[in-house]
């Protein structure tokens, strides 16, 4: 895995680049001879010649190189191609080990097959050219993978062919530095003698004399209170002072400065202090255009909870108030019950109300409860506003400082928003109090009375609750942004302008004209609306009754047969037991996917296989770094702490795992489950360290205990592809397409599963544009309403079952901004999630919004029809969602240490935690399905019946036979790793 000195590439990427296919369809496309080219080789009078010279013509095709090349760099002739010629041209493979013995006459052939393909042998003075070709690439990474392969591009589309490996990896290696001083260059130009003083002052201690100024800018505090608000601020002020113009950041290619940000980031101050001048200034400068953002979102992230929080607890003060009250709210109803009898018998005898009701309620009693009715009847008209104003201090400790530090931006209708910050703003300079009677109030009308005190003057405290509680909601929905901001920027920003947007709508096939859309559409839903009806009047559809007036729909039963059953418990019985540590060794031989952890700062693999694997089990087991050191053997704690800061970032977990997942899906055995085009995804609740501060939020599904959710995407073959954490208490809905657009593997996900929790209407308008069938499993099914876009007259027996008629205008007016946030997704220009979270920020419904859940009833109507027309559409959503179900179950056999409760305090270390656990899960259902295809064969080699329909019913998610405790053994198992054998005698003791 190791690379030498001079070497941008590992053994098996070097090997990859000159791959040669072995599969019979691509040596098919790649090396099918045509006439001319068997003219060429038959020319040749020897069987040795003529098999030679087919091969060479067949390489300097693809890779482009000669044999005496190819030989020289692989080591070997590539013998799946050989035998495909040799089948050609009806030879044999052997007559070549003849030919490739006479090194002159390769070369003559090989010179003369160039002349006949226009191509020309690779010379020193190409070196120029290739390392130019490497600097190009090399300015947007520093991936050793894609800057050779872009030199290779090159010289073929020359013409000329490949030299060796080797000189090709020189060349990348001196395009990348040439790249690496450019892109300094570019990032530091213009810097002035102030602000290189003041790059350089980061590196000296901070007043306190404890830890650097760089140090102290990465040190961003992230539990929740108004103090760590100001310190934020503060941080801000600091970096805004050094004057670094963030338009910068746009002279280099958006990838290569993301990687200064995290060399910036992840690189201690002494390290960086180290670098050359022009690397030490431009990483710096990189990190603090970075930091200016991520300090404003952390300011304005902490802010928006702590506002939520106050409202949050106004309404359970509320709450709490109208329990403590429910007895005498129960008392007072029953004399108010008894008063009403009293008049009303007063009145139907003729007899005198007052005095009857004196004589059997009692006067005094209902004068001794007028109080307790008064005091009860506010506490129901309470607002939170009112309740939140007794917070109202909390609210003081850091608002004036967020106003001040951060200048806000509006769009139109924004006016009276910004003018009230202003008039905020100019009250906290001023000192003053008392506000003007004219002062704006953009917040809600209902506030707007709530605000005016008995004076008819604006009571300053509950307006200045009211006007921050507005804008944290214009914030979130990006009516109102901050410039230099990631999450609070404008809402147009995010997407990509209608020019940009066009080749990725033409890559979905999208209509550009609403009319279009909506005609198809139209047609489709009016005949399935039509048929279901019918559908339905015969009784047609299995499972599915209409009864006065509402659908009853039969539970999905099981359907594993007991064959099934019996060959699981046989296969499990011949699942080598294995130790974790073993395991990951093993998948790492058989895969490579700890290639994918490279050192940010040199792009080399990880040395220290033993110390990665620790790395990356501690965060899955959540045994931590310091403990994992205790309890392993050939590791230390100081290699741990090292591997884990070099070489463990989350791009390259995600690599990883795109290497295992692909890896898995090359294996014939993973289609016993599926062919990888169908997936689900489900979150999975993690209680945090403690209550408040860092500790999650509370979703009260889950109980009373604050903490994350896990949510993941499993493909149908079982492997986990995709996985984000997620506050407990948000919606998974907006996270569904997450996974489904940015999973970076080969799957090819077209149909996908998910329980209530990932289901709105939103999420069913851009699976179905983006080209994903959305199959969630709905429980209150029976209860929504199927859409339609002719009028509901259309279908008078089902009309029961519809609901408002489609808004076919919004759509038509909203067409090109739909077309063009789909464009913006497919790009990956913009994450699903984020979009869907501002859309459903908005006070008011956003009209893009409103065209999104038009669409999104449309095709959640046509999905109701398929589910109840289909019974295999419910068959397959229940058993997608089982593998989600299964992941958990495994996740919580080895997620166990500190009780499972997550203690990291930032987002990223969380981050860390649910990639190592997703990859070391994808590790196990790799190794898992590798030996259950061998405990297959074995089985059949013994006669036994194993028919392929039962295979689906099994799954390699077991872990009975995996030991996840006990001492952590690296070298024994570095040393062990390799093919175990079936436990025989497990399987003899069963029979």
């Amino acid at each position: 895995m190791t690379r030498l000195k001079h070497h941008l590439l590992t053994a098996q990427e070097r090997d990859q680049m000159l791959a040669i296919p072995t599969d019979r369809d691509s040596l098919v496309r790649l090396y099918t001879f045509e006439p001319s080219d068997l003219d060429i080789i038959g020319s040749r009078r020897r069987r040795r010649t003529q098999m030679g010279v087919a091969v060479q013509l067949a390489l300097l095709r693809h890779p482009g190189t000669t044999l005496a090349q190819f030989v020289q760099d692989v080591g070997s002739t590539p013998s799946a191609l050989v035998a495909f010629v040799a089948d050609q041209l009806e030879l044999s493979g052997s007559d070549l080990a003849d030919y490739a013995a006479r090194e002159q006459t390769m070369t003559d052939h090989a010179r003369d097959l160039m002349t006949i393909l226009g191509l020309r042998a690779p010379q020193r003075v190409d070196i120029p050219f290739m390392i130019e070709a490497a600097a190009n690439a090399a300015w947007a990474t520093d991936s050793g993978i894609v800057i050779v392969r872009a030199v290779m591009d090159a010289l073929r589309h020359a013409k000329i062919a490949l030299p060796s490996i080797s000189t090709i990896e020189r060349a990348s290696i001196a395009g990348r530095a040439r790249a690496r001083r450019k892109t300094a260059q570019a990032l530091t130009q213009g810097l002035t003698g102030d602000q290189v003083t003041a790059l350089d002052r980061l590196f000296a201690t901070t007043p306190e004399g404890s830890i650097s100024q760089l140090a102290s800018l990465k040190t961003i505090p992230v539990a929740v209170k108004p103090d760590h608000i100001k310190r934020i601020l503060e941080l801000l002020r600091q970096v805004r002072q050094i004057g670094i113009d963030p338009v910068v950041a746009k002279r280099i290619h958006i990838d290569r400065f993301h990687q200064y940000v995290r060399e910036g980031r992840i690189s201690p101050a002494s390290m960086i202090e180290r670098y050359t001048p022009s690397r030490r200034y431009a990483t710096l400068v990189a990190f603090l255009i970075d930091a200016e953002e991520r300090l404003t979102d952390s300011a304005l992230d902490m802010a928006d909870k702590l506002v939520g929080s106050i409202f949050t607890r106004a309404r359970n003060t509320k709450a709490r108030s109208f329990s403590a009250t429910s007895k005498n709210v129960a008392r007072l109803m029953r004399l108010f019950q008894a008063t009403i009898d009293a008049l009303a018998e007063a009145a139907s005898d003729g007899r005198d109300p007052m005095e009857t009701l004196d004589a059997t309620v009692g006067w005094a009693t209902l004068l001794k409860a007028r109080s307790e009715v008064g005091a009860i009847a506010r506490t129901a008209d309470l607002d939170p506003l009112t309740a939140a104003a007794e917070r109202y201090i909390t609210l003081r400790k850091f608002a004036p400082d967020l106003l001040e530090t951060l200048e806000f931006q509006a769009g139109r209708g924004g006016a009276k928003t910004l003018a009230a910050i202003t008039l905020l703003r100019n009250l906290n300079r001023a000192g003053k109090r008392d506000l003007p009677g004219d002062a704006p109030m953009p917040f809600r009308k209902e506030w707007q009375k709530i605000v005016i005190d008995q004076d008819d003057k604006p009571n300053r405290r509950l307006w200045e609750i009211a006007t921050l509680a507005h804008l944290r909601n214009k914030l979130r929905s990006g009516d109102v942004w901050i410039e230099r901001s990631a999450n609070y920027r404008r809402f147009d920003s995010y997407m990509l302008s209608r020019e940009q947007a066009k080749p990725f709508i033409a890559e979905l096939d999208l209509p550009l004209s609403a009319n279009e859309w909506l005609d198809q559409r139209a047609r489709e839903l009016d005949k399935r609306l039509k048929k279901f009806a019918q559908s339905l009047k015969r009784d047609a559809l299995q499972g599915v009754r209409f009864r006065d007036g509402h659908l009853q729909i039969s539970p999905i039963r099981a359907t594993t047969p007991p064959q099934a059953e019996n060959l699981a418990q046989q296969l499990n019985a011949l699942m080598p037991p294995i130790r974790i540590t073993e395991l990951l060794h093993e998948v790492a031989q058989a895969t490579g996917f700890l290639s994918a952890f490279t050192n940010l700062r040199t792009g080399e693999a990880c040395p220290n296989e033993n110390a990665l694997l620790a790395a990356i089990l501690a965060d899955a087991t959540n045994l931590g770094l310091s403990r994992m050191a205790a309890a392993s053997h050939g590791v230390t704690r100081d290699q741990l702490f090292w591997t884990h800061d070099a070489y463990v970032r989350d791009e390259n977990y995600r690599k990883a795992l795109a290497v295992l997942i692909n890896s898995h899906h090359r294996l014939p055995f993973s289609r016993s489950w599926g062919d990888g085009s169908s997936s689900s995804s489900d979150g999975q609740f993690f209680r945090g360290a403690k209550r408040g501060a860092s500790g999650g939020d509370v979703n009260a599904r889950y109980g009373v205990d604050h903490g994350f959710s896990f949510y993941t995407h499993v493909s149908d073959q079982r492997a986990p592809y995709h996985v984000k954490v997620i506050s407990a208490a948000t919606h998974e809905a907006p996270y569904v397409l997450d996974g489904l657009t940015s999973h970076g593997t080969g799957l090819k996900i077209s149909e996908h599963y998910t329980d209530t929790g990932g289901a709105t209407d939103h999420v069913f308008a851009l699976c179905a544009l983006l080209g994903f069938r959305f199959c969630p499993r709905l429980r209150d099914f029976p209860d929504r309403r199927l859409a339609s876009i002719a009028p509901a007259s259309s279908y008078p027996s089902i009309s029961p079952l519809l609901g408002k008629t489609i808004r076919t205008d919004i759509i038509r007016e909203q067409w090109e901004d739909v077309l063009r946030l789909v464009g913006s997704i497919k790009a990956g220009h913009v994450a699903p999630s984020r979009m869907l979270r501002k859309l459903a920020a908005y006070e008011r419904q956003n009209r893009l919004d409103v065209a999104l859940q038009e669409i999104g009833k449309i095709e959640r109507t046509l999905f109701m029809l398929d589910w109840l027309e289909t019974p295999d559409l419910r068959q397959r959503c229940q058993a997608g969602l089982n593998n989600s179900e299964q992941r958990h179950v495994l996740t919580q056999a080895i997620h166990t240490f500190r009780q499972g409760r997550i203690i990291d305090r930032s987002h990223e270390a969380q981050q860390y935690r649910a990639s190592g656990l997703n990859l070391v899960i994808a590790a196990i259902v790799y190794w898992n399905t590798v030996y259950l295809q061998t405990a297959v064969t074995h089985l059949r080699s013994t006669s036994a019946a194993v028919p392929e329909d039962l295979l689906a019913h099994t799954s390699p998610v077991g872990w009975e036979h995996i030991a996840f405790s006990g001492d952590f053994l690296w070298d024994k198992a570095a040393a062990s790793a390799g093919r175990k054998t079936l436990n025989l005698s497990k399987q003899a003791r069963a029979a």
